[in-house]
């Protein structure tokens, strides 16, 4: 038999109030056998309020209605930037847009991350000039979101996403020469799919689709000019690794691990831009 909240996942254990299937990331102790959420929360008289132990997500996070919620957030903030690029012009994306450090003619000035401009990590992870690059961002986050939220949990996934923008960022700002600009959603895009690989793994999905989802994705990345593939590359691990730790982390001390694992992320970032500032001053 099979989980009734996780359908793909096999479990022999039924709830002692309600006989539904309950696998061990749905079960509560009770004080004979295991309760399922649904009883859980609304009071069958295991000693807890009935809002105690609420369903959590795959990594541990609280269940949410919509599962697509933080994900409405991203496109609301990359389509208001869009918006304001296409209003304001090259100037406005002159002052958000990824660079290391260089003379910017449309600015008059010297700019750059390197000039202790560190907010173009974060702002040029969500912003775009050119309406299809725009789309195609925006229908990744949206479908391959929809399948990463809900596995998280909201918390989890905005710290997915802006890690995995980060990490992209900080690899362009590293490789890339200093002088040229990168901009757009991809390397959160790409955190998601090594996201949706690393979940797909978990619940013992068949990999085939996934892993030429994949493929696919690293192919058209190399294969197209003008493509920052630092970004892809970047989010992509990111977001792997981070998930990994998520998933993976031991019940008993889950909050310590996944804390661990995105605070190791978060430093190996800092560290690779610190480096690169230095050799460009």
């Amino acid at each position: 038999m099979h989980c009734y909240r996780h359908p793909d996942v096999e479990t022999g254990i039924r709830c002692t109030r309600c006989e539904k299937p309950i696998c061990p990331d749905c079960m509560v102790s009770a004080s004979v056998g295991f309760q399922c959420p649904d009883c859980v929360r609304n009071g069958s008289g295991t000693g807890h309020a009935p809002d105690a132990n609420q369903p959590r997500t795959l990594a541990g996070g609280r269940v949410a209605a919509d599962g697509r919620f933080v994900t409405k957030i991203l496109i609301a903030i990359n389509l208001a930037l869009f918006i304001a690029v296409q209003v304001a012009g090259e100037r406005f994306a002159s002052e958000l847009v990824m660079i290391g450090y260089a003379y910017d003619p449309a600015l008059g000035e010297v700019v750059g991350v390197a000039d202790g401009e560190w907010y173009r990590l974060i702002t040029s992870a969500f912003l775009h000039q050119e309406i299809a690059h725009f789309v195609f961002n925006m229908l990744g986050l949206w479908l391959i979101g929809g399948i990463v939220e809900p596995e998280l949990g909201r918390v989890r996934y905005t710290v997915l996403c802006l890690l995995s923008g980060l990490s992209g960022s900080a690899l362009v700002y590293l490789v890339d020469a200093p002088n040229q600009a990168s901009l757009g959603a991809s390397g959160v895009v790409y955190g998601l799919i090594g996201a949706w690989a690393v979940l797909a793994r978990r619940r013992r999905y068949d990999m085939r689709p996934v892993l030429l989802f994949v493929v696919i994705s690293l192919v058209l990345t190399f294969a197209r000019p003008g493509v920052s593939w630092e970004a892809h590359i970047g989010g992509l691990v990111a977001g792997a690794v981070i998930t990994y730790g998520l998933v993976h982390a031991p019940r008993a001390r889950r909050a310590l691990v996944q804390y661990g694992v995105c605070g190791l992320l978060l430093l190996v970032d800092l560290g690779m831009v610190l480096g690169r500032t230095a050799a460009l001053t």
